[in-house]
Order: C-alpha cells, then structure tokens, then sequence
C-alpha cells in the first residue's frame, strides 16, 4: 500500500494528496441506494404511460428485496459480529451504515407509497384499471367472491397454531402471511399463522355488470374495463373466521419477512461442487431475518408479537403504507391495455446478415449487435445453425442466466444428438438462479453434453460462445462474445452489446480459455482478449497510464468507460490520476459509483452520468482516445473487484473500423443524453439533467430505437 501510495504521489506531483483517504470515496451500500431512487424517480415520472409507471415502481421494490436479501444481510452479519470484516471496503462502521440504510430506504419506501396511493392508482382507475378494497364492492360481488372463496382459496390455505405444542412456525422467504390473534370460548388468547397462498393468483378479477362462475380465471385477458380487481390477502383476511370455528379473530395483520440469502458455500470442504450449490439454496430458504413488514394497520401487539418471536431489533422492522410484496403488481403490466403501456418496438436485424449464409458473413467481417435495438434472433441463429449444419464439429459456450424456456439449450442438445462435441460451462452459483440452472445443467448432461461446473472459489462471468467448423482450407472457429446472458427474454428489455467474429487469434484465445475453464491450465496472457482474474486489471490501468503519458508530452489524454458498477478502488485511483494529469474522464455509470467525481484537484477532469430509462442499460464498454488511433473494448466485467479478482470475465477489443465507428457514435450519443439521464455531483448527490434553453432534447433510448 505505501509503495503504491509514493507512486501515485510521484506521478501526480502532489505529495500532500493521498488518493486512499476514505473522503475520495462514495459508500457502495448508499450509492445502491440513490440508484434505486433513479429508478423510482423514472417510475415518477408523468410523461410515462400508466402501466410503464407501474413497472417501474414495481422493479424498484424487486431490487430492494434483493438488496436486503443480499447487501443489508451482509452488513447486518458484521453487526452483529462485531466486525467489519467482509464489508467491502471498509468506510463505515455497521451500526452506522445499518442507520444510514434504514433512513435513506424509509425515505424512498415513503415516496413510492404516495406515488401510488395518491397518484398512480387514482390514475389507473380513471382509465379503466380498477384496484379496490373489499369494502367498495358490491353485496353481489361479495356474494359470488364467498363461494370463489369456499371453492378455489379454502382448501388450499393451512392455518397454524402457536402455543406451547406447537412453536412459531419457520416463515418462508418474502411470502405474505397473516398473524392472527384469537379468543375461544373459554377465554383464552391464542395465537395462529396463514400464509396466503402462492400458487393461487393474487389479482382477483371480479365483473361488475355480469354472473360469472369464477374469477381469477379471467386473469389478465379479462375485459378489465368491466372488472373490479381485488387482491388475494384481502379476500383471505374478510373470510379468516372461517378458518377458526369457535374462535372469534380479535386482530389480524399482515406481515413479510426478508432472509439472508447472501449463503456461502464451503467448496473447499466439498467433493461435489453440484450438491454444495443444492444444499445452499434449500439453506437459502432458512437464512436468518433480515427484514420484518408490516402492513400499516397491523397493530402494536401483533407487531411486538412476531419482533419477539423472530428476534429481530426495532430497527429491522418497516411499516408499510401501500401493498406489500409491490414487486409482484409487475404482473399488471400484462394487461391487454396497449394505450396505458410504451408503444412495442420490433427489434431489426442487422443488414449484413439479412441475406443467407451466417458463417460465411462472419468470415468476412465482423458483426456488431446492439440488442435491444438488434434483434437477439442472430444470437439464437448462430447456435442453432451450429447445431443443424453438418461442417461444424464443436460447440463450447457459457451459461449464466439463460432464462426458464432457453432456446440456446435446446439447440445445445440438438447439436449434441447430431453427433457434435458440445461442451457447456454451466455456472451453477448465479445467485437467484441457482435451482434453475441445476436443472438445465442435469438435462444437459443426460443428453450427453459435457456439463463444466466452473471454478471452486470463482464465478464464471464471462459470455462465450465459441464454434469450430470444418471447411475447404482446414478448421475455422467462429465466435461469439457478448456483454449480457444468454437469455432471449431478458435481451428485449436489457441493452447488450455482442460481436460475432471470426478472427483467429480471438477464436484462439477463447479456444485456450475455454480448456482453462474446463480442464488443467494457467494461462495469464492473452493474444487478444482481456482475461480476469489475470490481464485484465494490468491491461486497463496500463490503457490508464498510457493516457495519462499523452498528456504530460502534451497531447490529448480521453478516456470514456461505460458499466453496470463503478467499486473497485485501485481502479478509480488510476483515473483520478489520469484527471490529476489533465485526461478528460467520461464516465457512465448506470448503478453504484464510488467515484467522486468533480473534486478539485482530484477529479474535476471527471464527470460520471446515469442513464435510467425504458431499457435496462447493461452493457460494458471501455474507450480510450490511446493518441488518436481509438482503442476500445467491450464484454462482460464491471469494475469491481469481484469483477476483475474473483471471476472469470472476458473483455474483447473492437478491432472492425465500422463497428468501432458504431460503437463511437453510441457512446457520444448517450453522453448527450438530457432526458434519462442523471449526473453525479461530488457531494454524492446525483442531479436529473434536463435540456437547457435552446439546447436539443437527447433521448438516446429513443433514439436508437428510431435509427
């Protein structure tokens, strides 16, 4: 660290400054969090149509879940051990960021509440969508919802008791549940437990103006314009004496638990890395509490009641005032309401390969896709037309997350049943997608695929696909390499970059990766591509460096870097010294940020921009003027530590003058953007940027769509 540090001052001419003081650096945990107000802001945002608001807010309350689940989980684990150890970095001690969390998320949780309470859901029912409670409906309505009741909800629900026999029951992950509190005829206060049912919809469509023998049947292809729509736990809570002859409920509240699901596995004392990861997601299940909701009305006993039971701290517990489980309103979004959502745009298909003869357009250049604006269909057709054509011998590719109904994996096993070598690096340890990828990973292997696990210790990160085809001059590989999953549902709403190449030297260092990542090998150079953990650290900051020697023999240092996360602190000091050297620094940052950006003498050759808007921006790109002769790079790897140390992720140059004209021209675009777009201050404090008068409104979402 000290030699580091007199590097740094050396280079920077700046003995005084010290670029690991804690004051250069944003708290991950916190900068997560004024992302997720970016989202909620969109989500605010009145010029978008009704339904894209709910799908907003609705993805704002999902990424809270799963940032409790994980981050809060971890932070709450030092606390309560005392330590900090595992916090990455270390910046703030536990109890102070726990504080700091619960402040800033009440904050966001009280805005997302009035959004829809005062705003959102009054909207929703002027055109038609009409979410009410139980006590708006009408005598018949209630009437037909008692028998849906006794016939369809009744017997599947399973009340429980807690007494002395019968302990507080084990509360399943983010399923809602109501504790109840009875009286029995002889006076005695007792206590139960319900969880609604999950494999009954939540959304009960009810028609106002005709008989209809059931309900939720109607689902999200009813004519809702002609339907009330009450959710579930409303009509369970009016019908709980039911489930309690000769009991009277004296009070009833609904409440959620968030579990730890930041479950670590123990690889190292594992013989089968398959079995481990099974065994961590049914831990998973069983995590320790994290988070405790209640709905508004829930009273202070009930509430002491399960704070006690569960034994959590007060500042574990949030009141909620709208619905709880909001991320599941996302289903509303299905709505055969065209005229409450954005207009559906149709992907294209790049020119080039318009025309038959995928592999042979490949030969001949490379192809750049930028999806969602391009089409996934290339993607889709480059395994399948591998798998079907008779010349190609070899497939090899990674699989992260590839979604429930994956077409890749069916042409994996197509191509295996033609009698191909197709080899799956399969990563069982995508968190959140762990049991689905076991699945696929055991139907591959029964279809005679050879299944790789990955690495113990190390995720497998990286997006590869890579073919071998035999042809008149000998074998020819051809080569995928994206910056998001192989997933067709998600490539429609994520933006993503990928090339299809068919150059040599890429094609053989992914043929040498894919035999570290599958047999016994150390390879820490590559000819072409960038490779972590290894040169792909060394190579950026040394891009880093090289910028920083033009400006100091007067030239013109640039550098532009677009990514999901911005955390690891050797990497942001690299670029506060390329700032400190006189390099314009461009940054976009879509999620955390750690760097402080505007600092003077530190980073005000620095700007840092956030695009949230209708897609998800999830590509990674890394530009650098390098003299005037661009060098540029695109793949799979945020900047973060986890990223460049403890995974296996892929950066390729673009080496294609076209596609790097392209790729230019879409990073200027969406460093223009004042429509979607926020900017960081050095306070922290990120700013909606709107156009200025006279200036041109840039969209570049919108933009891209129309070109």
């Amino acid at each position: 660290m000290a030699a580091e540090k007199g590097r740094e001052e050396k280079q920077s001419g700046r003995k005084k400054t010290d670029l690991t003081a804690q004051e250069y650096y944003l708290n991950r945990e916190l900068s997560w969090l004024d992302f997720n107000a970016r989202v909620l802001e969109t989500a605010m945002d009145e010029r978008l149509p009704l339904l894209e608001q709910t799908r907003f807010l609705s993805i704002f309350y999902n990424n809270l879940d799963e940032f409790f689940m994980v981050r809060v989980a971890k932070v709450l684990h030092c606390y309560r051990e005392g330590t900090a150890a595992g916090m990455e970095p270390e910046d703030m001690n536990p109890s102070r960021l726990l504080a700091e969390i619960r402040r800033k998320a009440s904050a966001l949780l009280n805005l997302a509440s009035e959004h829809w309470q005062k705003k959102l859901s009054l909207r929703l029912r002027e055109k038609d969508v009409h979410l009410v409670h139980y006590s708006e409906l009408t005598e018949k309505q209630r009437r037909f919802l008692l028998a849906y009741f006794r016939d369809e909800i009744y017997p599947v629900l399973t009340p429980q008791a807690i007494d002395p026999g019968h302990p507080f029951p084990t509360i399943s992950n983010l399923s809602l549940n109501f504790i109840i509190q009875l009286r029995g005829r002889d006076g005695v206060v007792r206590f139960a437990r319900l969880r609604c049912p999950s494999n009954v919809p939540r959304f009960i469509f009810i028609p106002r103006n005709k008989e209809a023998k059931t309900y939720a049947s109607l689902g999200l292809k009813a004519n809702v314009r002609d339907a009330d729509i009450l959710l579930l736990e409303e009509l369970v809570e009016e019908h709980l004496g039911l489930l309690f002859p000769g009991y009277a409920v004296v009070d009833s509240g609904l409440f959620r638990i968030t579990r730890n699901s930041d479950v670590t596995i123990d690889e190292d004392e594992s013989d089968d890395l398959l079995e481990a990861v099974q065994d961590m997601v049914e831990q998973r299940r069983f995590g320790g509490v994290v988070r405790l909701e209640t709905a508004r009305g829930m009273s202070t006993g009930l509430s002491e009641f399960l704070i006690k039971k569960l034994g959590l701290k007060p500042f574990q517990v949030y009141r909620v005032k709208g619905p709880l489980a909001f991320a599941q309103f996302i289903t509303l979004c299905g709505l055969e309401r065209p005229g409450l959502k954005t207009p559906p745009h149709s992907p294209v298909i790049p020119r080039q390969l318009q025309s038959d003869g995928l592999f042979r357009v490949i030969r001949g250049q490379d192809v750049f896709l930028h999806h969602p604006y391009d089409s996934f269909t290339p993607v889709l057709d480059f395994v399948q037309q591998a798998a079907e054509d008779p010349n190609v011998i070899s497939i090899k590719q990674t699989l992260y997350r590839v979604g429930n109904d994956s077409p890749i994996v069916r042409s994996l096993i197509e191509a295996r049943r033609r009698g191909k070598q197709v080899t799956a690096v399969v990563e069982l340890k995508a968190r959140f997608d762990e049991e689905r990828n076991i699945t696929w990973a055991e139907e591959l292997e029964r279809e005679g695929v050879n299944v790789v696990y990955g690495f113990v210790g190390m995720k497998i990160h990286a997006k590869l696909c890579l073919v071998v085809r035999r042809e008149a001059e000998g074998l020819a590989s051809y080569a995928h390499i994206g910056t998001g999953n192989y997933n067709a549902s998600t490539a429609r709403i994520y933006t993503d970059m990928g090339i299809l190449t068919s150059r040599p030297d890429i094609c053989a260092d992914m043929t040498d990766l894919f035999n570290v990542m599958t047999g016994y090998a150390v390879k820490d150079n590559y000819r072409e591509l960038l490779v972590s953990p290894g040169s792909m650290r060394r190579r950026l900051v040394e891009q880093i460096q090289h910028e920083i020697a033009v400006c100091s023999q007067g030239g013109e240092g640039e550098i532009i870097l677009k990514c999901n996360q911005l955390v690891d602190r050797k990497i942001i000091r690299a670029l506060y010294m390329a700032s400190m050297a006189g390099v314009k620094v461009r940054l976009l940052v879509r999620g955390i940020c750690c760097l402080r950006p505007g600092l003077p003498g530190i980073s005000e050759n620095i700007t840092v921009k956030s695009i949230v808007g209708r897609f998800l921006e999830h590509a990674r790109v890394y530009w650098f003027r390098n003299g005037g002769n661009a060098c540029m790079f695109l793949g799979s790897a945020d900047m973060m530590s986890r990223n460049l140390d403890r995974r296996i992720e892929v950066l390729v140059p673009v080496l294609d003058e076209e596609v790097r004209s392209t790729l230019d021209g879409i990073l200027r675009l969406q460093l223009a953007d004042n429509m979607q777009a926020w900017e960081l201050r050095g306070s922290g404090e990120y700013v909606r940027l709107h156009p200025g008068e006279g200036e041109e409104s840039v969209n570049s979402q919108e933009l891209l769509l129309k070109r």
